[in-house]
């Protein structure tokens, strides 16, 4: 393989589509919530990408199978029927030729299926500590877009620093090519899979697309991580010799 690939599952026309990049990084924030809306709307394959600037790696299954790693994008629909490609994958690029490589290929991609917005997932590390209630920042590269999200509580020109690969990438790379895009990132600290703040992101997406989705294995996964935090907290307490009901705490 000398090049990156995009090869069809089952290619279909789309309706007014717009596109979720939920691919691994902070918090794991995208992937959860991709996943968490390719579940709930039942979305199907539609294409596969595979590339030689992904790792050279093979993925066991369960059957006693192997596959490459890849990014592979799934179809849903909302309320109306209008077409919702959800991005997901094992990986993304190590190298900077890399990244820009395949989130530029990406991005052509969706142009050529008559896609007409871009949605990054990602989390943004406020803090060393659990957040109790996340808020869910915002960059976009469309004046217009920016004003529109706003009225879904994303917070606007409140975050700093650089955001790394796709999350940040495609946003900037598809105003070259006519897409309004925009990345939203759910306030996380401390955990590595941080399913609070990727329900804070999925509310905002809720809204904005239309669609209807739950929230309970979310939740669940949120009790069962606070569960772990206090009793991580407790050991500590035991440990250092201090009350158990004093003020230390993780969560906030």
């Amino acid at each position: 393989m000398e090049k990156t690939k995009i090869y069809y599952d089952k290619k279909q026309e789309l309706k007014e589509p717009v596109l979720i990049v939920g691919l691994p990084g902070i918090g794991n924030v995208g992937s959860l919530v991709a996943e968490h809306i390719r579940n709930e709307l039942d979305g199907k394959k539609y294409a596969v990408l595979y590339s030689p600037y992904l790792p050279h790696q093979a993925i066991m299954q369960s059957n006693g199978g192997l596959r490459l790693v890849s990014n592979r994008f799934y179809h849903c629909k909302d309320r109306k029927g209008r077409s919702i490609l959800l991005l997901v994958g094992d990986t993304q690029p190590s190298t900077t030729i890399g990244q820009y490589h395949i989130n530029e290929r990406i991005i052509r991609f969706f142009k050529s299926r008559g896609g007409r917005s871009i949605y990054t997932i990602g989390g943004y590390s406020a803090s060393n500590q659990y957040v109790q209630n996340p808020r869910v920042f915002g960059v976009a590269n469309n004046a217009k877009f920016r004003k529109e999200l706003a009225r879904y509580n994303v917070l606007f020109g409140k975050a700093a620093g650089s955001i790394y690969g796709a999350a940040g990438l495609i946003p900037a790379l598809s105003k070259r090519y006519g897409i309004k895009s925009a990345c939203l990132m759910g306030e996380t600290g401390l955990l590595e899979i941080d399913a609070n703040a990727a329900k804070a992101v999925l509310e905002v997406m809720k809204n904005v697309l239309d669609i209807d989705i739950t929230f309970s294995n979310l939740n669940k996964i949120k009790r069962e991580t606070e569960k772990i935090i206090k009793d991580i907290e407790e050991a500590s307490r035991a440990q250092e010799g201090r009350p158990a009901k004093d003020n230390f705490t993780y969560i906030r």
